[in-house]
């Protein structure tokens, strides 16, 4: 018997824990684990297959597969002994056979396995033995603790010592103080004083007595106590305040008009800017799972906030390109005629201020179209039934210059009540059982990846069981090319800082 290679791996071929006994690469041996699914059959009693120059024997643990990888030459029925052996050892290290919890128990399997197989054979040893010899106790690891032990017990005997010198130094202090503070009521008195202080009492009660010059000085310092405590108290507001306008600013994402001073001023001055714009679109696109598209409609709003009455009276300055198909139109107390011959939003009445602390759009825009080229992500889905299951290979397809973040893609499944097998995938799934849905993650879509696939299999059911497929994606780009070139006050003159965020998000988007 010659075993290559000890594996726990799951159902799509993912390794959770790997041995190797003999000298082979890497890629080899990931290339032997990663052909493996494709080699085991659906529904048969087999406990082995054989390829032209090795064999697997594996053995089904709920959803995992315990397998071995031996040469063609070796004693299949030594193998299948080690195999059992090895599939005893599991639970007695690993809790439970979920993927997390063998995953987690990693190291453990490995030393128990090379307790079994050594340089490919297998040792004469129980499970009992394997168990015993894991948990064997090493004198130099005690010797090791012991004295690291012996050494935190030293360094607290130091503190303690310390701690100790440190309160007998505020009590000499202490009665240095007061032996100066009681030297106007004569020595006797002080003496007295100083010798109840020493023997422990608690207490020391004095007659109203006039109170010499001397007496002032501690009752100087004492006033000067607050007075520094007042001072801390202000730093540390003043600290709280950057800290928050730090956290503000890393937050939220806002493109501000430059002021002088460089960067930290711009940081400062985020969360502080006495205007807040935001371009806003919502996109709904309908696409056929034949190909082409059903509709596509964008919904934008640009909106203002005033942080500052003095800042009220206002008017934004905007450009934009041709923006062919788009339908503008102002608030009704916007100034049309101001926008269409200068591109500048202003009220009607410029003697009045904007409202200040609460939201409001000053223009919307709409345009639709059913152009395939404008599409920012297209969906493709191929269904096929084989052998009493369905295979399903999706891709996406991004042409637009729009960077995609947070892209989910929701695929309908069977209601099988179980997880479908994923083969292949760019970027993460899971499997929302609630739903009965494949969810597709990919974190962003750019340059990188305008295209990517996925591969699973389900079990059998109609095409359109695989239908509607909804998308979900953010970006901050928008489809409307505009932009806000300044914010003027109308009264003061001058321009007015401002923050501007851009942000576009999907309100239906789905393949029907």
């Amino acid at each position: 018997m010659v075993v290559l290679a000890a594996s726990i791996v799951s159902k799509t071929g993912k390794p959770l824990v790997s041995r190797q006994y003999m000298e082979m690469s890497r890629i080899r041996i990931e290339g032997l684990l990663a052909a493996f699914p494709k080699l085991v059959g659906t529904g048969k009693q087999h406990t082995y297959v054989e390829t032209e120059n090795v064999r697997y024997i594996y053995q089904p643990m709920e959803g995992l597969y315990l397998l071995l990888i031996t040469n063609k030459q070796s004693n299949i029925l030594e193998d299948l002994e080690t195999l059992r052996l090895l599939s005893k050892l599991v639970p007695e290290f690993s809790q439970s056979l979920e993927e997390e919890s063998v995953a987690g128990k990693a190291f453990e399997l490995i030393f128990a396995f090379d307790e079994v197989i050594s340089l490919g054979h297998k040792e004469n040893i129980t499970v009992q033995q394997v168990k015993q010899n894991c948990e064997m106790e090493s004198h130099e690891e005690k010797l090791h603790k012991l004295i690291i032990q012996s050494k935190i017990n030293d360094t607290k005997d130091i503190m303690k010592k310390k701690v100790a010198d440190i309160e007998k130094s505020k009590m000499e202090q202490k009665k240095i103080g007061l032996t100066t503070a009681l030297s106007g009521f004569g020595s006797k008195a002080a003496s007295s004083l100083m010798q109840d202080l020493d023997s422990g009492a608690s207490s020391y009660r004095m007659e109203p007595t006039p109170v010499p010059v001397a007496v002032s000085k501690p009752s100087t310092s004492a006033a000067r106590g607050p007075s520094k405590g007042m001072q801390l108290g202000k730093a540390k507001k003043a600290n709280d305040f950057l800290e928050t306008l730090a956290k503000e600013g890393e937050v939220v994402e806002l493109e501000v008009s430059k002021p002088a001073g460089g960067v930290a001023a711009v940081t400062a001055n985020v969360a502080a800017e006495p205007v807040s714009l935001a371009i806003e679109e919502k996109l709904s696109v309908s696409l056929n799972k034949q190909g082409g598209v059903e509709n596509l409609e964008v919904q934008g709003t640009m909106s203002l906030v005033v942080n500052s009455d003095e800042d009220a009276f206002i008017r934004v300055a905007v450009t934009g390109g041709p923006n062919k198909g788009f339908q503008f139109k102002t608030h009704p107390n916007i100034d049309k005629n101001l926008y269409g011959s200068a591109n500048v939003l202003g009220l009607k009445d410029p003697s009045r201020p904007f409202p200040t602390g609460s939201e409001l759009g000053i223009l919307k825009w709409r345009f639709q179209s059913k152009e395939e080229s404008l599409v920012p992500l297209s969906i493709n889905c191929w269904p096929s039934v084989s052998g009493g299951e369905s295979y399903v290979n999706i891709e996406y397809e991004s042409t637009s210059d729009l960077d995609l973040q947070n892209v989910q893609i929701v695929i309908p499944l069977p209601a099988s009540g179980h997880a479908p097998t994923v083969n292949q995938v760019d970027g993460e799934w899971r499997y929302d059982s609630r739903r009965s849905a494949l969810i597709w993650a990919i974190e962003l879509i750019d340059d990188t990846n305008r295209s990517g696939s996925l591969e699973f299999v389900t079990s059998a059911a109609d095409a359109e069981a695989f239908y509607p497929v909804e998308v979900t994606f953010s970006s901050n780009k928008t489809f409307c090319d505009i932009h806000i070139t300044g914010v003027e006050h109308t009264q003061k003159g001058g321009p007015v800082k401002f923050g501007l965020k851009k942000s576009l998000e999907t309100a239906e988007y789905s393949v029907v």
